[in-house]
């Protein structure tokens, strides 16, 4: 193109050539450019209500979709607003680029109206971020946020761009080639020695263990770890963010280990000879305590990021490169070697796994119910019920995200959307918009707490304005209910400003945004609720109200090691003991 254009028409077309087909967004003065651009430019851009939340959505487009995310905000506060979205992404290697504008260049650092040092601001907060100062270095700079933020080990990208760039006018020229970024190398292939000791490793163990996480997902490997769990006969538990992996119907599969993992999962992490860690961190929810986390197990770690390997537990075999590509190699000299697996160790292998199987039926998640209130693991079965492992499920963080995760099922990878590193209050709901957006037929529930429903309360606007299909179920037990466990089983009971109180009505709150809602209290009404709330073609809010004062179980305490689990709440003490 050899005619003018705008700083704003150049992004816009920079963004267009990066297949972006949708922004969420908040305007402002500085952006004012690029939005009249928007007005009629084909890329979609969602109006949100805060800008966290324009980060969140993004977010939860990215996570359910496997897509770039993209996100927009104002220079000063709408940039700051955007920072916890961007630290969240980082924590949880979810790929999604931001695009903030910025004072002109000749206001940077007099204390201009809404200027903040954004670039500053988010260099921890993000995988890379650019400040752009020159028109003719727009198309470059996009070019590599989107292959950066996908690149690798995926993350957050930040681009700040001055108003006078914004402004500016220039001949558009397309990106050219990816300059080297100095210190961004991602190694993808092992190298065949790392495969063939990686062999020797897994064929020498009598009780082999899969943990696998959300870099699976990440890199599209999960037909390679369904292979890879069948070829080796081993059990596999994920962690939080890895659901959905291998699908949770699969023989092989546990449940999630760590913290408010099952007994067998945790069992199995410390009985294990050999743990194969794919696409995991070690972090502490799934440790515990770390000189006890696998003591048996020697440690084959697999991670496209060298950074983890030996970072928390030092692994016995680190191999550095794509989860996909490495599985798919391993696969090839496991089918080839298949009768290394003498008979010894085959023997070996079939009692461990009935070992895990005794563990999984002897301590099951609770089934639990009680005829007068609804029991939050009885809610989480009925949404189980009616995703039947294929609905895309947003949670908030708290103890809802726990029990979700250890009741519902995911047949498939990116239908569990959680804030697993950070655990971001307030992100349930703007990521169910954005999975919804990203995936417009299929069923999305965005599952929240009401202490985290609460923070995104205003995004009910939103999914109202777009009609959005979203059914959004409030576990509401009117408290700050993680942190109201601890205060309970920690801190003697002492309740210190967790009660949730003047929680709204929710049929007026739902009807003053134009979305249907109702409220249940009992298990009876549960049924035809959900069912109501199914049934609706476009929103609707369900609040139930669960037992006030229930505990997610197991949990391993802060501290504690992962077989140190406590199984349930403490037996009274009969009379006269």
């Amino acid at each position: 193109m050899s005619s003018l254009m705008s700083g704003s028409q150049i992004l816009l077309e920079s963004l267009a050539r990066e297949g972006v087909e949708m922004i969420f967004g908040y305007p402002g003065g500085v952006t004012l450019p690029i939005y009249d651009v928007l007005y009629d430019h084909p890329i979609r851009h969602v109006l949100v209500r805060h800008e966290e939340n324009a980060s969140f959505a993004a977010e939860g487009y990215a996570r359910a979709t496997g897509r770039v995310g993209v996100c927009m905000a104002t220079s000063g506060p709408g940039a700051t607003n955007l920072t916890t979205g961007l630290v969240d992404a980082l924590m949880d290697s979810i790929p999604i680029v931001a695009i903030t504008g910025q004072v002109p260049e000749h206001l940077i650092g007099r204390d201009a109206f809404q200027e903040a040092d954004t670039f500053g601001i988010t260099r921890a907060a993000t995988k890379h971020n650019y400040l752009v100062k020159q028109i003719d270095e727009i198309p470059q700079v996009i070019h590599e946020a989107f292959h950066v933020a996908g690149a690798g080990r995926p993350g957050p990208v930040l681009v700040d761009i001055t108003k006078n760039v914004l402004q500016g006018q220039t001949s558009y020229h397309p990106a050219g080639v990816l300059r080297p970024l100095r210190g961004f190398h991602v190694r993808l292939d092992p190298d065949n020695e790392e495969i063939e000791a990686a062999l020797q490793f897994l064929w020498a163990s009598e009780r082999p263990y899969i943990y696998a996480g959300g870099g699976v997902i990440s890199s599209a490997a999960s037909d390679e770890l369904r292979e890879f769990a069948e070829l080796l006969e081993a059990p596999l538990a994920h962690t939080v963010m890895g659901l959905g992996a291998l699908p949770s119907n699969h023989p092989n599969f546990i449940s999630m280990l760590g913290m408010h993992g099952s007994y067998a999962a945790n069992m199995g992490i410390t009985e294990t000879d050999a743990l194969i860690g794919l696409g995991v961190r070690f972090d502490d929810r799934v440790t515990g305590r770390l000189d006890a986390f696998a003591p048996k197990a020697r440690v084959l770690h697999v991670d496209i990021d060298p950074a983890e390997i030996n970072k928390n537990r030092r692994a016995d075999l680190g191999i550095v490169g794509d989860v996909k590509q490495v599985l798919r190699k391993l696969n090839t000299r496991l089918r080839e070697t298949k009768e290394s697996l003498g008979t010894h160790n085959r023997q070996k292998r079939a009692v461990w796994r009935a070992r895990i199987e005794g563990w999984k039926r002897e301590h099951p998640f609770a089934e639990v119910y009680d005829d007068n209130e609804i029991k939050p693991q009885y809610l989480m079965k009925k949404l189980d019920e009616a995703s039947g492992g294929e609905a895309i499920v947003s949670v908030d963080v708290g103890q809802h995200q726990m029990w979700a995760a250890q009741y519902i099922r995911f047949n498939r990878p990116r239908l569990w959307v959680n804030s697993g590193g950070l655990g971001a209050m307030g992100f349930g709901l703007p990521a169910a918009m954005g999975a919804q957006f990203g995936n417009p037929g299929k069923l999305v529930m965005a599952v929240v707490g009401d202490g985290g429903f609460m923070m995104s309360l205003p995004e009910l606007a939103t999914i109202s304005s777009h009609k959005l299909p979203v059914k959004i179920i409030v576990m509401n037990n009117g408290w700050l209910g993680m942190v109201r466990q601890w205060q309970e089983l920690f801190y003697n009971g002492r309740y210190s400003e967790v009660a949730m109180d003047a929680f709204p009505n929710c049929e007026l709150l739902a009807a003053a945004f134009g979305i249907r809602g109702r409220s249940v209290d009992n298990p009876a009404e549960l049924k035809t609720g959900l069912a109501e709330a199914l049934a609706e073609p476009g929103p609707f809010l369900l609040n139930v109200n669960v037992t006030r004062e229930e505990n997610v179980y197991p949990m391993v305490p802060a501290g504690g090691a992962v077989n140190e689990m406590i199984l349930g709440p403490p037996k009274p003490v009969a009379v006269g003991d």
